[in-house]
């Protein structure tokens, strides 16, 4: 089920909402607890029911585990390193099997048939979150509760499919107070207001940059210097208003059921470095891969070059999670080099005046985001041989496009971000009242107007 879809926003999302607090009211807390778990898993499933039983199993496999783990005395960390490995085991299955049948094929002249295998949904996500309760299993960061609150902590819809990734620690906490099995308006009034930002971003925003991002990278043949730009540029934003309002959609509805999640994203696209950048961008996996990829590895704890080495293969493996295929790992071998460079730099004592920091930050990313979407090799040799034509300049854009592309670097640039209205001082003014409606009203037309897309996340 897709947060933009006519299905979720008027039935699923008031039912599951007053259900579950009127299920609290009776004080029937632990069946609210089991209708929300219900409703999550129906949720997932209404995107293809056939994958419900691996997320199922996958649950019972990790909190068996994690409880294990928090219960031994001895053998911790090898109950830790088996559930860790099944996890990625299963992970690898499904996004990585034809990928390494694909290789084992060109290097092996050989002919092994590939599985095919549709990727269920969401797993990336469920897989790294249930990874990183066995972690803090092991270090004694997580308490003893029940599976039926274990399912709740994974299963939660708001962020079930394409993250923020949490802890147990974030959220069990939350689920578990008093207070917020009771309406609270001053929750409902911010979260639907990130609600509705979220949902125009994706619509609005996203799903118009799309059009044209396809038919850069998808459908044109050759592309000359202003269309290659404006096709980067494209999927540039296409991409940052796509995930960041899912985010935003996900920050809002779990506050309407008095949840909080983690911040996700702070204005990426205003970092004046690449280490700023992925402070701002996808917050919690670069949390993620920091806790639980680079320290491991040895982080910077054992000399400039293991730490640049360190550095350089946690992106790679950053890359390789987002898709099974050489143009991601490239993507991410670049932004470790570039982290590698500017940390260098730094130590060189160097500095650069921001609006020139930014400039470079901003075109580099934009030109890494050509490796990202790019489905073969070709596409993005095409789109950045485009965009260096300096023998094939022909304005043919119309003026939309250039208008729309040059309001979206105003958006990013000089608009407050929806974290600013995460604070208990928020109060539905006349003025955002009026923004609520109008972004509302637009997004509802919008979805009527064309077909409800899904989410970019959803792929990784």
């Amino acid at each position: 089920m897709l947060f933009n879809s006519y299905e979720f926003l008027f039935l699923f999302l008031p039912i599951t909402f007053f259900v579950y607090f009127y299920l609290n009211h009776k004080r029937l807390t632990e069946i609210s607890t089991v209708f929300l778990v219900l409703s999550s898993l129906l949720f997932y499933s209404w995107w293809n029911v056939i994958y419900l039983p691996i997320i199922l199993s996958s649950m019972l496999f990790n909190y068996a585990v994690g409880n294990r783990i928090n219960k031994a005395n001895l053998r911790r960390k090898l109950l830790l390193t088996i559930g860790v490995v099944a996890n990625l085991s299963l992970l690898g299955y499904f996004k990585y099997a034809d990928f390494f049948i694909e290789n084992i094929n060109i290097l092996s002249a050989s002919n092994i048939p590939t599985l095919d295998l549709v990727l269920p949904l969401a797993i990336s996500f469920f897989t790294f979150q249930q990874i990183a309760y066995l972690v803090d299993s092991y270090k004694q960061e997580t308490e003893e509760y029940s599976f039926l609150n274990y399912a709740l902590f994974v299963t939660f819809f708001p962020q079930l499919i394409a993250g923020p990734i949490v802890h147990h620690k974030e959220m069990m906490p939350q689920f578990a107070k008093a207070k917020n099995k009771v309406k609270n308006y001053q929750n409902i009034a911010i979260g639907l207001f990130i609600f509705s930002i979220g949902l125009f971003k994706k619509v609005v925003i996203a799903d118009t940059f799309s059009v044209w991002a396809t038919a850069g990278f998808d459908v044109a043949t050759t592309l000359n210097l202003f269309e290659a730009w404006a096709t980067s540029l494209s999927y540039t934003f296409q991409l940052y208003f796509d995930f960041s309002g899912y985010t935003d959609m996900a920050i809002g509805l779990a506050l309407l059921f008095n949840i909080k999640l983690p911040i996700n994203f702070n204005s990426p696209y205003k970092a004046t470095n690449i280490q700023d950048f992925w402070k701002r961008w996808h917050i919690t996996l670069s949390r993620f891969l920091k806790d639980y990829v680079y320290i491991p590895l040895g982080g910077n704890r054992e000399g400039e070059f293991r730490t640049y080495s360190n550095l350089i293969a946690t992106f790679i493996l950053g890359g390789l999670w987002h898709g099974a295929g050489w143009t991601f790992v490239f993507w991410g071998f670049l932004h470790g080099l570039a982290i590698v460079i500017y940390r260098a730099w730094n130590k060189l004592g160097f500095k650069l005046w921001d609006w020139l920091a930014w400039l470079i930050t901003f075109n580099f990313i934009n030109l890494t985001w050509v490796f990202f979407r790019a489905k073969e090799w070709d596409d993005a040799v095409k789109v950045l041989g485009g965009m260096f034509a300096l023998d094939n300049i022909v304005y043919n854009l119309n003026y939309l496009e250039v208008a729309i592309l040059f309001a979206a670097f105003i958006i990013i640039l000089f608009f407050r971000n929806s974290i600013s209205y995460c604070n208990n001082k928020f109060q539905f003014s006349i003025k955002q009242i009026l923004v609520f409606v109008v972004l509302m009203t637009t997004s509802i037309l919008a979805i009527r107007l064309g077909n409800s897309s899904e989410f970019l996340y959803f792929n990784f």
